[in-house]
């Protein structure tokens, strides 16, 4: 069986980083960024440079000629300007990605969104109004941030539909990313334990961040409730602390995460609650 064809933006970027090494060695990649290098400086081999917020697309269309998928991990960084402008670049991205993808024939985007998409119900949760957060609710966000990821989840329903571009439908999949990061526990302590909980809940590692995409592009059908071939899954590990649910990317794309927050920072946890107590009970 051949090799899929891939297109990975944002490729010197840290959550690419993460995942680049089993990518190599599953995908045929195409590698983009406006950049050659990571945020330390070190070259990213095969790395093409482009700039995917130029709207003369033909700049780049080549790159994405003949992809069976494009994952979508470009973004554009605060750069002094009003963080409106900045978040709306970052829409047009997303906008030129899905165009060019559907121009070039390219069948599924997988689009790295965040849990900031819908951030807005964590004031609630964290309140005691609410308990858990799915795909499916209304994504709201007091944010510019939030506001253009949940802006570009809704700019590819679009696409999905076909009906922006004459019944061409483009599959696509938005990745709700939560906590990509194994030092999230170490800034907590037992004076916040909302924070804790949070961290723990978030917690996505390198392996399920990995299979949460790859099963995202390989799944065959991810049609939704109304045969839209459209989905949004929450980014985390099977943490005992989520509070936001995977359960439609289980159902859906198989997706069976394999790390668990409490056991992985099981030390971290002990020596937090164990403060926690001392400081009550003394």
């Amino acid at each position: 069986m051949a090799r899929r064809k891939v297109v990975l933006t944002g490729a010197s970027g840290y959550l690419a980083g993460r995942m680049l090494p089993e990518l190599r060695e599953r995908y045929d990649l195409t590698l983009l960024d406006v950049r050659t290098v990571d945020r330390d400086g070190t070259e990213v081999p095969g790395v093409v440079a482009v700039d995917l917020l130029n709207t003369d697309r033909d700049a780049y269309r080549e790159h994405f000629r003949d992809a069976d998928a494009v994952i979508h991990c470009g973004f554009v960084k605060g750069d002094g300007r009003e963080t409106f402008w900045v978040e709306l670049d970052n829409v047009k991205m997303a906008y030129n990605v899905y165009q060019t993808s559907v121009e070039e024939g390219v069948r599924r985007v997988v689009v790295f969104s965040s849990n900031h998409a819908a951030d807005f119900y964590e004031k609630l949760i964290w309140s005691d109004r609410m308990d858990f957060v799915t795909p499916e609710m209304l994504p709201l966000s007091d944010n510019y941030y939030g506001w253009a990821k949940s802006s570009y989840e809704l700019l590819g329903f679009a696409f999905a539909t076909g009906n922006v571009n004459d019944g061409k439908v483009l599959e696509v999949v938005q990745l709700r990313i939560g906590g990509p990061r194994e030092t999230d526990l170490d800034s907590t302590s037992h004076q916040d334990l909302n924070r804790v909980h949070r961290a723990l809940g978030a917690y996505l590692s390198v392996r399920d961040q990995t299979q949460l995409v790859t099963r995202s592009l390989e799944t065959d059908d991810i049609l939704d409730a109304n045969e839209i071939p459209f989905q949004i899954f929450y980014g985390v590990s099977a943490n005992d602390h989520n509070f936001w649910s995977i359960a439609s990317a289980r159902r859906v794309i198989g997706y069976a995460p394999q790390d668990n927050s409490q056991v992985k920072f099981a030390g971290r946890l002990s020596e937090i609650l164990s403060a926690s107590w001392s400081e009550q009970y003394g």
